[in-house]
């Protein structure tokens, strides 16, 4: 019997240290092109981009900050998954590419999605404290997007 664990152990192993050969490109874009960058277009404010920064860059941007963790199968292959999830629903380095209909649906649902504590993800949240968003940050950020609403409300 305990041939049969240290076997299966052994192969156990074997398959982890097999997995980790495996690691998918890296959300990180060297050509920085601002034309479409959220922060740039709309003249964001600086307290309300630290806050975006801070908790919506890493899965709706094309950069992520890849901690020493994401180096591991198979934390890594959740986490690119994470990240192509939501860089589908919102990317704020390409936001000023969709339509302007579209723009204010993405803040129109993700003001719906802070207020309901449903972003940042409570698993991003588990490792990334500073990501979670207080009461007072919720506040600037859901205010600054009613405006911004209604700026591109405007520009039609």
């Amino acid at each position: 019997m305990k041939k049969i664990i240290k076997k299966i152990l052994f192969i156990g192993l074997i398959i982890f240290l097999l997995i980790q050969l495996y690691q998918p490109a890296r959300n990180i874009s060297f050509e920085q092109d601002i034309t479409g960058n959220f922060t740039k277009v709309y003249n964001v404010p600086k307290n309300v981009e630290i806050i975006l920064r801070t908790s919506c860059y890493d899965c709706h941007s094309n950069n992520t900050y890849y901690p020493w963790y994401s180096y591991i199968q198979p934390v890594r292959f959740f986490m690119e998954n994470h990240i192509k999830e939501g860089k589908e629903n919102l990317n704020f380095d390409e936001f000023t590419n969709y339509s302007s209909r579209k723009q204010k649906n993405k803040l129109d649902r993700m003001m719906k999605q802070i207020k309901a504590d449903e972003m940042p993800l409570s698993s991003y949240t588990i490792i990334h404290k500073n990501a979670i968003l207080s009461k007072n940050k919720k506040a600037v950020v859901i205010d600054w997007i009613n405006k911004t609403i209604d700026s591109i409300s405007s520009q039609k």
